[in-house]
């Protein structure tokens, strides 16, 4: 789309146009500082808890992300996991008028997900809780897309989560075995064959999609993890791993000890 803006000059006037450009934009928070893609990566130290040996696939896990149906043109020498500017993409236009900005607004949201706005009711809340599990345990509520951690006294902290798309779905008891700060991400053969572009391996830092914080979940694949994508919490999106908004999985992650008890229904 573009914006034409008509300038006087001396010899009378010409159009100048501006070329609509989407910047990637991608944010991250952390205790409590937000961290954005944008800027510099971090370089927070590594802690890693173990309830057993490292396993030399933790990397690995089942998530999906739906930047196309196959590999890119460009590539995979091209930057992975950018997100458009779901903040406003009108930079170096000039300002609309109120009814304009509305107007292109609903367009923008209709034609690219990442315009959706956070629903409220997934936010981090304490709730009510009459269930059996014990302090400390945590369950997963994947029907309503909602994470408890069990805090006793008829109380939950309740938080909105991403989970499997129809199909990659599942339930049991797990145990936290291992906790990760910002953590390496290796797709595994199965992803790979689905996704032949993705990367083989991405460092950890706000871009990576594992996000801020990983827990993993006894010896499978999956885990309760950040993401860089927030509008995705609420959603079938995943293929099984449980995801959380960094800011909530950050919280969640200093409340949670090894070997807790995660419940899945």
């Amino acid at each position: 789309m573009f914006q034409k803006t008509t300038l006087a000059l001396l010899a009378g006037a010409s159009l100048i146009a501006f070329p609509h450009h989407a910047l990637a934009i991608d944010a991250a928070s952390a205790e409590p500082t937000v961290i954005y893609a944008g800027q510099p990566a971090p370089q927070p130290p590594m802690r890693t808890a173990y309830v057993q040996p490292q396993r030399s696939n933790m990397g690995g896990g089942f998530i999906e992300f739906l930047f196309g149906d196959g590999p890119s043109s460009q590539g995979t020498q091209q930057p992975m996991y950018q997100q458009p500017d779901y903040y406003g993409n009108r930079h170096g236009m000039p300002p609309m008028d109120p009814q304009q900005q509305m107007i292109y607004q609903q367009q923008e949201s209709a034609a690219d997900p990442t315009q959706r706005q956070f629903d409220p009711k997934y936010e981090k809340q304490q709730v009510e809780y009459h269930g059996r599990e014990g302090v400390g345990t945590i369950v997963v509520d994947t029907p309503n897309k909602f994470l408890y951690l069990v805090q006793g006294d008829g109380r939950a902290l309740r938080y909105g989560i991403g989970v499997g798309k129809p199909g990659f779905t599942w339930a049991g008891v797990k145990t936290v075995s291992a906790k990760k700060e910002w953590p390496d991400w290796t797709p595994p053969a199965e992803m790979l064959v689905r996704r032949p572009d993705l990367p083989r391996h991405m460092v950890g830092g706000p871009e990576n999609p594992l996000g801020a914080r990983a827990m993993y979940l006894g010896s499978s694949l999956y885990r309760i993890h950040g993401s860089n994508e927030p509008w995705t919490i609420g959603t079938n999106v995943s293929s099984g791993c449980i995801r959380m908004r960094n800011e909530d999985v950050i919280d969640l992650y200093g409340r949670v000890n090894v070997g807790a008890k995660v419940v899945v229904m």
